[in-house]
């Protein structure tokens, strides 16, 4: 169920898990389309020869899949702030998943405050961040 107001909102609440596209065709057309075009976001076999171990999705397309999980959980949201650590590289066309969980509801304001988490298939934490969204009074 969608959130629309403040009032629904549950302190230490899960989100509903989202599970982000992170397939190498669209990391390297998000890279592409932000001026990135270099084999770190587009090809494995030349991303490995810089060192990494795959292709990576870019940081600031998981930002955007971050805030899609929450347009998801509350679709009149608004993302005041989000903040986000990068622990490890999200490899493309590997499996992961997005959750997140309710650490603060401010009701007089509206505002929830977010903690978010990037894993892959193996339960690692790729990036973790904070959010804090703006949410109707009701």
């Amino acid at each position: 169920m969608a959130i629309s107001t403040i009032q629904e909102v549950v302190f230490g609440e899960d989100l509903p898990t989202f599970i982000p596209d992170t397939s190498l065709a669209i990391a390297s057309q998000f890279a592409k389309l932000v001026g990135w075009g270099g084999p770190r976001f587009t090809d494995h076999e030349g991303a490995r020869k810089e060192g990494l171990p795959g292709a990576m999705v870019p940081g600031i397309l998981n930002q955007g899949y971050l805030v899609a999980m929450i347009h998801h959980w509350a679709p009149d949201a608004e993302i005041k702030a989000i903040d986000t650590v990068f622990r490890a590289p999200v490899i493309a066309d590997e499996k992961h998943t997005i959750s997140g969980v309710v650490t603060d509801v401010n009701e007089e304001d509206g505002q929830v405050e977010i903690d978010l988490t990037v894993a892959n298939e193996k339960g690692e934490t790729r990036v973790f961040g904070t959010a804090t969204v703006q949410l109707p009074l009701g």
